[in-house]
């Protein structure tokens, strides 16, 4: 049995308003309807009646599972339940069907969820970064809220950034010694996302080493949302064992049956991809290599087990999307199935930003300038490459503006209701992504 290394937390400088700016960018874009807001959506719309098929609201959707003649959601359950009281307090659109033009209901019920989910994952990597590093929290913050892959999903219907919250959530209060939560907070991220088993079980064995007792009372918190999750199983596909993904509708070319959730060892068409291919993590969030740099840092700095734990869960996700042969899941952002481990490579950056601040501060900004871009406009060029990747639509934008999908294909933005263009409305986000950054830079 070791000590473990004492819980960092503190609150960053002017923390409400760079939380307050990291929002307005990444939440207020309104994307059209994704086949996976029908599956997670419907079946919301399914438990609120007491049922799991998800027919006739679900025909809409390529993300269905059919077992013993009815239509169900091919996800977990847990985001669909999560996403209950929002749907019951604001209502769905009647005929929620994919494609289809951007919702206000509907992006309302993503805010209320995947949103909250995002605000809350922000809040506590900047107050852990701020714990370990004084003067880092705030650079932190912004870096994970508008620099990597959390953003452009942040107001979306996709399950990862919860399922990103969860995950943490999980490991800072198993590191703050409160087991019980921490068992919760993974059994929920398990319920919500399968992958995150793995986040389960290496939670679990840090938790293990702090004693036997913290050990069971980790899993003692864990067990109610997992069995749950059993439950759904048992009652829509006939054994707790069993998940929807087995009995998908629809097959991808891609993506081979088996393995692992889908997932086999990995080849060198998916590892380009999820690296540099056009929204790569090495192109679109460099800012990464400074991340993973600084968990050795951490490291060095004490904090042996909790580096070593942030360290397996990116290697475990990033692993994990090389061996999946569609790493861009379809229509998407990126990389999207390694956001989990976002938030635990981001604390990296802490020590990173008081090593070498200018290199970290300058991939920082590329990785804002290139995911904000993201953001914009993935939900209506998903399906396309952008062309010598989003970098090359950035330089469109100056010298042949009509030319660039970062102009043609702007994504809604809550606020068109009141009149504001579409480009008044990029700028806008734009604009509270550069101040929220001088800002944090101006921290230390």
């Amino acid at each position: 049995m070791r000590p473990p290394a004492p819980f960092p937390w503190a609150k960053p400088r002017r923390e409400r308003l760079l939380l307050a700016l990291v929002v307005v960018a990444a939440l207020t874009p309104v994307y059209v309807v994704s086949t996976q807001d029908v599956s997670h959506f419907c079946l919301t719309r399914a438990l609120a009646a007491g049922k799991f098929a998800i027919a006739p609201c679900g025909k809409y959707s390529v993300d269905i599972a059919s077992y013993g003649g009815h239509i169900y959601s091919n996800k977990a359950p847990g985001m669909s339940a999560l996403a209950l009281p929002a749907v019951e307090a604001v209502g769905l659109p009647s005929a929620l069907r994919w494609p289809a033009g951007g919702d206000l209901q509907l992006w309302l019920v993503r805010a209320l969820t995947s949103g909250v989910a995002f605000l809350a994952c922000a809040f506590l990597v900047g107050r852990v970064a701020e714990g370990l590093v004084a003067g880092s929290g705030g650079a932190v913050l912004v870096t994970f809220g508008l620099g990597t892959f959390v953003t452009p999903f942040a107001a979306s219907g996709f399950d990862h950034v919860p399922t990103a919250a969860l995950s943490f959530a999980a490991f800072v209060l198993a590191w703050s010694r409160r087991p019980s939560l921490a068992g919760v907070a993974a059994g929920l991220a398990y319920a919500v996302e399968y992958e995150a088993a793995a986040v389960l079980l290496l939670v679990a064995v840090y938790v293990a080493l702090h004693g036997r007792g913290p050990f069971g009372r980790y899993v003692a918190g864990a067990a109610p949302a997992v069995l749950l999750s059993a439950a759904y199983s048992w009652l829509a596909f006939g054994a707790p064992w069993r998940i929807p993904q087995h009995y998908d509708v629809y097959s991808f070319p891609d993506v081979k049956p088996g393995g692992i959730l889908g997932v086999h060892a990995p080849t060198f068409k998916s590892i380009r991809l999820v690296f540099v291919g056009d929204r790569g993590l090495l192109v679109a969030t460099p800012v990464v290599l400074a991340a993973a740099i600084g968990l050795g840092l951490l490291w060095r700095r004490g904090f042996r087990a909790e580096s070593l734990l942030c360290a397996a869960v990116t290697a475990v996700f990033v692993v994990g999307e090389c061996g999946y042969g569609d790493p861009y899941g379809g229509l998407s952002a990126g990389p999207r199935y390694l956001i989990p481990a976002l938030p635990f490579l981001a604390l990296g950056l802490a020590p990173a930003f008081k090593r070498w601040r200018i290199p970290t501060a300058l991939l920082s900004a590329a990785s804002i300038v290139a995911t904000i871009a993201l953001t914009l406009t993935w939900a209506r060029s998903a399906g396309k490459h952008y062309r010598e990747t989003v970098w090359g639509e950035i330089g469109r934008t100056t010298w042949h503006p009509s030319g660039s999908r970062l102009i043609g294909e702007l994504a809604k933005n809550v606020v068109d209701s009141a009149g504001v263009s579409r480009v008044s409305a990029a700028g806008m986000v734009c604009a509270c992504a550069v101040f929220a950054y001088a800002l944090a830079l101006r921290q230390r």
